[in-house]
């Protein structure tokens, strides 16, 4: 199994995982060209995509939905809530209703060679869902647009060999930052956005000696950057019973706008 993000930030996301003859997104935030690209640089087409799973309805997360689903007849998963978000958004155009399937925010289910499992996640969003995938003794992990975490989020997402977690904005930065006062206390809300410190803090918990690879994911534009991130998340894992050298965790920040490291599980 093979993990990449093609785009993570609060400007778009998609990631993409592959296994033998199963291709899937998480997400279709981003443009039909720039999807295109990605699954191209890891030597994939759309044509071989099968199935997309959506994690909530907001714009940075199904941007590019309805293009895509215009060219490609590709199986799309999501909770009740979250098709129903999708469906009053104006901006998804005409598509094949059809090709929406309803999962539960517990449920287990496969396509082609992976397993998938769903967790509920807290966020201001219909029916937000976080995702796990197994495969060959494999699992990788994906969650993003947290407010808040607790036992039940880190049991889901415990004993993965590679993740992707949320580190969204510098809660300096954010406090000090243009934002409407609003919208600062949304992000920072419960339902809102992990900051980098509650990142760190997640992913200590999460830390085993078996990991390939941790990305941060889905930061802010305006309230965060790559390099402060990496940092503030370094040093809340720094002191845990499996490395003293991050590097061996293979810590490293996704791309906002390009595509990230092939992580091979």
């Amino acid at each position: 199994m093979r993990m990449m993000t093609i785009a993570s930030g609060s400007s778009g996301n998609c990631t993409f995982i592959d296994n033998n003859n199963t291709v899937l997104l998480v997400d279709a935030g981003i443009s039909l060209k720039k999807i295109e690209a990605g699954l191209n640089y890891a030597e994939r087409s759309g044509k071989e995509l099968s199935g997309i799973l959506i994690t909530h309805e907001h714009n940075d997360h199904i941007k590019g939905l309805g293009v895509l689903l215009r060219k490609y007849d590709v199986p799309v998963y999501a909770t009740e809530g979250t098709i129903r978000g999708i469906e009053n958004c104006r901006n998804m155009g005409k598509y094949d209703r059809s090709l929406f399937k309803e999962i539960g925010s517990h449920d287990i289910f496969s396509v082609g060679d992976i397993e998938i499992r769903v967790n509920p996640i807290s966020h201001d969003a219909e029916e937000p869902v976080c995702y796990s995938f197994h495969c060959d003794n494999a699992k990788a992990v994906l969650a993003t647009d947290i407010g808040c975490f607790d036992d039940e989020l880190m049991h889901f997402l415990s004993n993965a060999d590679c993740m992707l977690i949320e580190a969204n904005h510098d809660v300096h930065m954010l406090e000090v930052g243009p934002y409407p006062y609003i919208l600062k206390q949304r992000i920072l809300s419960d339902h809102g956005h992990l900051s980098n410190d509650n990142s760190g803090r997640l992913i200590k918990q999460l830390l085993n000696n078996h990991i390939k690879g941790i990305m941060l994911g889905h930061l802010s534009k305006e309230n965060n950057f790559e390099e402060l991130a990496y940092e503030t998340v370094k040093s809340e894992i720094w002191d845990n019973p499996f490395s003293e050298d991050v590097r061996d965790f293979n810590l490293m920040v996704a791309p906002r706008d390009n595509n990230g490291e092939i992580i091979e599980l």
